[in-house]
C-alpha cells in the first residue's frame, strides 16, 4: 500500500492491522536526523529536525497513523537517557543501543541521514526477531543514574586533582625545580613555598590550592560511597570497590547467566578465525571500563588478603612468567566478577566460593 494513501486517509489507517512505525534517530545536541519506516516498506528519506521540535514532529507523525505502534532507537552517547525517557512517556517503545559501525558497505559515506537510515534498517531486523542486529543498552532508572553519577564524580575529581598537580609540577620543572610526590599537600607545600621566588610562588600556589580543593571534595565523596556499602563484605574487597561495582552494574539480577557477566566486563579474549586457522587475541575490552579496571585492581588486592581464593591462587605461583601472570590476572578478574554476581544475587555464599567473610577496614 502506498504510504501517501495512509497519510491522506486517516480512516483507512485506523483499520490497518498491526501498523508499526519504526524510527531511526541519529541524535545530536542541536538536531536529530530521523528516518521513518512504516511496517516493511522502504525507509523514507531521512529528515533533520531541531532537537526541541523532535517530540512534536513525532506526535504529528503519529497523528497520521492513528493506533499505530511506534518503536524507535538511538545510539548511547553523551546526551544520556533524557530523550529516551521522553519518548517512553509518549508511549513509544524506544531502545538505546550501543554505538554502531554504520558504514558497513565500506563506501566511506557518512552523514546523519545515512546513519539514521542504517539504524532504522537494523531496528527493522531486530523487530523481526533478529536480536543480534542491535546491542540494547540497559537504561538505568533516574535513581540508579544519580547513584552512579556520584561514583563517576569521585573519579572526575581525582583526575582534576592530578591535572592541577601536574601543571604545578611542570611550572616548577621549567624553572629547574624538580619535586617528587604530593608536593601540593599542606605539609609539603609549607616546606616548598619559602624556597620559591615570589613570582613563582604566586603562580604555583594557585595550582596548589586547586589541587587541595579537588582532593578535599574527592575525600568527601569517597566517604559517602564507603558508607553506602553493606556490612559483612569478604576480606579485602573494600567498601569503596563494592559500591563502585554495584552502582556501575546497576542491577546484578539483570544477568541471566555467568557468560553475560563475563561479557559485560570486557575481559573475554578476542579471536580471529578463518577456515582451519584461529588467532586468539587479547581481551576484547567490549564492556564497562570502570568495572574492568576495578576488578583487575581487586584481584591484586585479594592476592594479598585472600591467597586461598581459587582464582587468585595461580598468581602466587613463582614459576609464572610476566606474560603468564597477566593472563592469570585477567582470568581471575573474569571469574571474580562471576563470583560477586553469585554472591549479590544469593546464588552462593562467600564461604562456598573460597572467600573469607571477615570484615576489615576499607
Amino acid at each position: 500500500m502506498n504510504t501517501n494513501e495512509v497519510d491522506n486517509n486517516p480512516a483507512r489507517a485506523a483499520v490497518e492491522p498491526a501498523v508499526t512505525i519504526k524510527l531511526g534517530l541519529d541524535v545530536h545536541a542541536a538536531k536529530v536526523a530521523i528516518c521513518v519506516q512504516v511496517d516493511g516498506e522502504t525507509p523514507r528519506p531521512g529528515q533533520i529536525v531541531a532537537s526541541e521540535r523532535v517530540l512534536g514532529w513525532i506526535a504529528a507523525l503519529r497523528a497520521k497513523h492513528p493506533g499505530a505502534r511506534v518503536v524507535s532507537c538511538y545510539e548511547a552517547g553523551p546526551l544520556g537517557y533524557h530523550l529516551h525517557r521522553q519518548l517512553v512517556a509518549l508511549g513509544i517503545d524506544n531502545l538505546v543501543v550501543t554505538p554502531q559501525r554504520l558504514d558497513i558497505d565500506g563506501r566511506k559515506l557518512k552523514t546523519d541521514r545515512l546513519d539514521a537510515r542504517a539504524l532504522v534498517e537494523r531496528l527493522d531486523r531486530y523487530e523481526r526477531g533478529n536480536h543480534h542486529a542491535l546491542g540494547v543498552v540497559c537504561v538505568p532508572t533516574p535513581e540508579q543514574e544519580q547513584a552512579r553519577a556520584r561514583v563517576r564524580l569521585r573519579a572526575q575529581l581525582g583526575a582534576t586533582r592530578r591535572k592541577h598537580e601536574a601543571r604545578g609540577r611542570s611550572i616548577l620543572l621549567a624553572q629547574g625545580i624538580r619535586v617528587r610526590g604530593p608536593w601540593w599537600r599542606p605539609r609539603a607545600w609549607s616546606d616548598l613555598a619559602p624556597t620559591l621566588p615570589p613570582w613563582l610562588r604566586n603562580i604555583v600556589s594557585i595550582w596548589q590550592q586547586l589541587a587541595l580543593q579537588a582532593d578535599e571534595q574527592e575525600r568527601k565523596v569517597r566517604a559517602e560511597l564507603e558508607a553506602a556499602a553493606p556490612h559483612g563484605l569478604p576480606r579485602g574487597l573494600g567498601a569503596l570497590t563494592w559500591t563502585v561495582l554495584a552502582r556501575e552494574i546497576l542491577d546484578w539480577s539483570r544477568f541471566n547467566n555467568r557468560r553475560q557477566v563475563a561479557s559485560y566486563t570486557g575481559l573475554c579474549p578476542g579471536i580471529s578465525q578463518s577456515g582451519e586457522r584461529a588467532l586468539y587475541r587479547g581481551i576484547n575490552r567490549h564492556g564497562n571500563p570502570v568495572i574492568r579496571h576495578a576488578l583487575v585492581e581487586l584481584v591484586w588486592r585479594l592476592a594479598r588478603w585472600q591467597p586461598e581464593y581459587p582464582p587468585v591462587r595461580r598468581l602466587l605461583d613463582a614459576d609464572l612468567t610476566a606474560r603468564m601472570r597477566r593472563k592469570a590476572v585477567v582470568a581471575a578478574a573474569r571469574r571474580l566478577a562471576i563470583d560477586l554476581w553469585r554472591i549479590a544475587t544469593g546464588r552462593s555464599t562467600p564461604e562456598k566460593l573460597g572467600l573469607s567473610a571477615t570484615v576489615i577496614a576499607a
